[in-house]
């Protein structure tokens, strides 16, 4: 039976299942005054459905955040002060693992052959890992630093600076695998495929000392191997990059902090690596 099409910022219920158990509890207020609240007083939370439809609403049509329709989703800077909320409490990490752990249980994360590279993006009101963008006249940008597994599916996410080198940043991207890496059994290996940007001791001597085996190659030498009859591996990652743009908040970065344009991220990494999962319900158009 077909999927049944949704809007491509509408949490589906099958969705929401897998969501609801890592929501965050609302933290306690603090107690500033002598008197102690009725049971019941005061004003009621926002249902929680609500504000991570609105955080979805965001994510996919890159609307300002007080731009929210408020007839469906209420107060925007009620809802932003959540999201901030639920991302110092880890939940866009927590779901991400969760994505990624029932995409390994259907599927298996594709470990063996894995690929890296990076993504310049304009920011022009960054405030955080924010510089000067070398192929952008250097204006105002970032970079998006991604580790995927042979299909795709996101594995590691970094943000950094438009002027840092990708070899720099290689360390970092491999040390934030959020999901538990098998150990090599004997006689077996990882690969680790990657662009010419990534050429040099280096990265070579980066990659080795994280258990992998490195593949770098320039696009001539892989159009040339293709042409023999050899499967191209690294070009995984930039169609991974192409998902991530298609979550419009995403393309251009507007955000001021760091912490809140790598929670978006995350999200976006989740609902691709639910995407993946074979399942025969909807968990997100796009």
């Amino acid at each position: 039976m077909p999927k049944a099409r949704l809007e491509s910022w509408v949490v589906s219920d099958a969705f929401w299942e897998r969501v609801v158990p890592l929501i965050p509890q609302p933290p306690g207020r603090p107690r500033r005054r002598k008197f102690a609240r009725k049971p019941g007083g005061g004003r009621k939370p926002k249902d929680a459905r609500v504000v991570f439809e609105a955080i979805v609403y965001v994510l996919r049509t890159g609307c300002q955040w007080k731009a929210l329709p408020s007839e469906r989703f209420g107060s925007a800077s009620a809802i932003h002060k959540r999201f901030l909320e639920w991302d110092k409490a880890g939940f866009f990490v927590a779901l991400w693992q969760a994505g990624l752990a029932e995409y390994d249980d259907m599927e298996g994360i594709a470990w063996r052959w894995q690929s890296i590279d990076g993504a310049l993006l304009k920011a022009p009101l960054a405030q955080e890992s924010v510089g000067p963008n070398p192929t952008d006249r250097g204006k105002n940008g970032s970079k998006r630093m991604l580790l995927v597994d042979a299909r795709g599916v996101p594995l590691s996410i970094i943000v950094t600076a438009a002027n840092h080198h990708d070899v720099t940043q290689l360390a970092a991207t491999l040390d934030a695998i959020v999901a538990p890496r098998p150990p090599l059994a004997p006689r077996a290996c990882q690969h680790l495929c990657a662009d010419a940007g990534f050429v040099g001791a280096t990265a070579d001597r980066t990659m080795r000392d994280h258990d992998y085996t490195p593949h770098v190659r320039p696009r001539g030498e892989e159009r040339a191997q293709r042409a023999h009859g050899k499967r191209a591996r690294r070009w995984v990652v930039e169609v991974a990059h192409s998902w991530f743009t298609r979550f419009r908040k995403l393309l251009v970065r507007f955000e001021k902090m760091h912490r809140s344009y790598l929670a978006l991220n995350m999200l976006a990494a989740a609902i691709i690596a639910f995407r993946h999962v074979p399942a025969k319900i909807n968990i997100i158009y796009g």
